[in-house]
């Protein structure tokens, strides 16, 4: 008998066609929305292998539900979405896509920090809504972006690929990780500084970090206080890195520029949320690496984890390496 995969979101059959060689597969049909708790709870009992979003909750629940599964495959960099350490306790591999995804999601957040720097969604809805009557010197004058200052925290691929981006407009790059990051220093002339020298001195501030207990809200009332009233904050990580109401009053009172957010603590964000009312947030839906090619290799990736995953082979990208060494060991 063929192992049960479960899909949690449409994808193609292109896409899935090496998967069923090897497999019987159920997808869930929606594109936009996402599987019910009830249904994916169903399909884990009886399934193998998961093929997961970001969106899907994977947790002790499910796993004292579902006895014959071997990996979650998390079809995205991060994996906040699952207990890993559940998993790792029940010898379920839980798999990733990174790397695939890091200069995709490089471009589009440079593009909201320029986006945000000089006003671009603001000035096109000015157009759009017939306010634009006479050209004036200071007509939705935003912040230069060359030779300023960017600091960026969470140093890893995507940082470093941001980091990159930067040197094209001969910004001074400052950052904050765990650990330094000598190579990237040199490559890119980043200077490794403390957390709040880069909150207290850069003109833009860069969250990259992944969400975690240690960062959880670490963008609070006081790191939006020590920024500089002229900075503009981005974040294109997790939202759970952000205290989205100290970010809403700093915004509001002016005590920093601008923000461009492309993640929230709540997703999807609700159209009436405080921080869409205000005129300096440009928002978008958690976008990242939403291009056809990087989606396309993410799947693709996806699939090939739980392919080696149920033919006993090492996978891609393994978040809890440390179960594939105890499985060898029963082996």
């Amino acid at each position: 008998m063929k192992p049960y995969v479960f899909v949690t979101r449409k994808i193609s059959e292109e896409a899935l066609r090496p998967l069923r060689e090897i497999a019987d597969i159920k997808v869930w049909p929606e594109d936009e929305v996402p599987v019910s708790r009830e249904v994916l709870l169903d399909e884990a009992s009886r399934a193998s292998a998961l093929f997961t979003m970001v969106s899907d909750p994977i947790n002790k629940e499910l796993f004292d539900l579902a006895p014959n599964l071997q990996v979650v495959a998390n079809m995205a960099v991060g994996f906040d979405n699952i207990n890993v350490e559940e998993a790792t306790q029940r010898g379920i591999i839980v798999c990733h896509t990174p790397d695939v995804l890091t200069d995709t999601t490089a471009d589009l957040t440079f593009a909201l920090l320029m986006a945000t720097a000089r006003r671009l969604v603001e000035a096109s809805n000015y157009i759009k809504e017939g306010q634009w009557k006479e050209w004036s010197p200071l007509l939705l004058a935003g912040y230069d972006i060359h030779h300023k200052k960017i600091g960026i925290i969470g140093m890893g691929r995507i940082g470093e690929a941001v980091a990159k981006r930067a040197t094209g407009f001969d910004m001074e790059i400052l950052y904050h990780n765990r650990t330094r990051k000598p190579e990237a220093e040199k490559a890119l002339n980043a200077k490794y500084v403390s957390f709040d020298e880069v909150i207290e001195d850069c003109d833009f501030v860069v969250s990259m970090v992944p969400y975690t207990n240690e960062t959880k809200g670490i963008f609070n009332e006081g790191v939006f206080k020590a920024m500089k009233k002229t900075a503009i904050f981005i974040n294109a990580s997790r939202g759970g890195v952000v205290n989205e109401e100290a970010l809403y009053q700093a915004l509001q009172y002016k005590e920093i520029a601008a923000a461009g957010l492309d993640v929230f603590s709540k997703e999807p964000i609700g159209a009436e949320h405080p921080l869409l009312t205000l005129p300096n947030v440009v928002a978008l839906p958690h976008i990242g690496s939403a291009s056809y090619e990087t989606r396309g290799a993410m799947v693709e990736m996806t699939v090939e984890n739980i392919i080696r995953v149920l033919q006993g082979t090492e996978p891609l990208a393994v978040v809890n390496k440390e179960v594939l060494s105890s499985t060898a060991r029963e082996k």
